[in-house]
């Protein structure tokens, strides 16, 4: 491994751009571009580390504004009215539980709020934005992150399959991954991988309720975000507010009122799919073992409980009741 590292060295740079650019490829599905990051990431490492984050993120939030441009405001509303439910009360619900079983597990309390933040809502961006409220250090950020970073990564794998295993519509997944998978980028990369693989003639039926449910899902930053102020007793603490989810319901109210042509919005749509397959691929070249390491057994097992828990509750709900 470390003579193909430093034969590949002088030109690591160049093979990862191209590689990046390769999940532009119509074939190139958001399963396979994670893939390919972690691969790479693993194997050959990500020489640009610090760049490939920062464009990850700004690149979701661009990706994420213009799914909106795909959808009908009236259309989205009444599919994802019932899992809007659902986010309420599974907030709650896991935030009260991430609290009990980090005590049981003597979890660093601030690691375990994180944990739970990220669980709850939606994933690095939740941590992110109540992190420095909470005073955390980058160690346990880092480790509440390469947690949820781990379970992103499986999530999107093994959630199309069970889906199809247990004969979810393209509603019901959609609804169960936006609650169930913790960022955005792998809820919607999910959905997009569930219509490409099951119902390839349909109109993303999938993708566009867990775009919807989960984006009303990452509203709950701000509420959180004023409640940890509250909790933690800081002040003056700057609160990170998701703008982009605005600018993703201004985008669909223009799709749902303005007369714009198809040709620009079908465009504009394609754009923002493959725009998450090249995200999911910076996004996977972010790991590395260090990352694996410094989550550490305790914290992965509360991540895990809460992540089984939230999963099985409501997929019960959502198939079941």
């Amino acid at each position: 491994m470390e003579k193909l590292r430093a034969f590949v060295a002088p030109f690591n740079k160049i093979l990862f751009l191209v590689c990046m650019h390769i999940t532009l490829l119509p074939f190139i599905t958001p399963t396979i571009a994670l893939f390919m990051g972690l691969a790479y990431a693993l194997i050959l490492t990500n020489p640009i580390p610090k760049m490939a984050k920062k464009t990850s993120k700004y690149l979701l939030q661009v990706a994420v504004v213009c799914l909106g441009f795909g959808m009908n405001l009236h259309t989205s509303l009444a599919s994802g009215k019932e899992g809007m439910i659902f986010t309420i009360v599974s907030v709650t619900a896991v935030m009260l539980i991430g609290f009990i079983v980090g005590k049981l597990l003597k979890v660093d309390s601030k690691i375990s709020y994180l944990l739970s933040s990220g669980t709850a809502i939606c994933g690095g961006s939740a941590i992110a934005a109540v992190a420095p409220i909470v005073k955390a250090n980058d160690n346990q950020m880092s480790v509440a992150l390469g947690t949820v970073f781990i379970l992103n990564a499986i999530a999107l794998f093994i959630f199309p399959p069970i889906g199809h295993w247990l004969g979810m519509t393209q509603e019901q997944f959609g609804e169960w991954a936006a609650i169930a998978i913790h960022d955005t980028s792998s809820v919607v990369g999910a959905g997009e991988a569930y219509d490409r693989a099951y119902f390839p003639d349909s109109e993303g039926i999938a993708l566009q309720i867990a775009t919807l449910i989960k984006c009303t899902r990452a509203l709950w930053i701000i509420p959180l975000a004023l409640i940890t102020t509250l909790i933690f007793r800081e002040k003056n603490s700057k609160i990170s507010i998701p703008w982009f989810i605005l600018f993703f319901i201004l985008a669909m109210i223009a799709n749902t009122y303005i007369a714009i042509p198809q040709n620009i919005t079908s465009s504009i749509v394609w754009f923002a799919k493959k725009g998450m397959c090249m995200t999911l691929f910076l996004i996977g070249s972010g790991l590395s073992l260090d990352t694996l390491r410094a989550v550490g057994i305790k914290p992965l097992i509360q991540g895990v409980l809460l992540w089984i828990t939230i999963a099985l509750l409501s997929l019960a709900t959502i198939m079941w009741l």
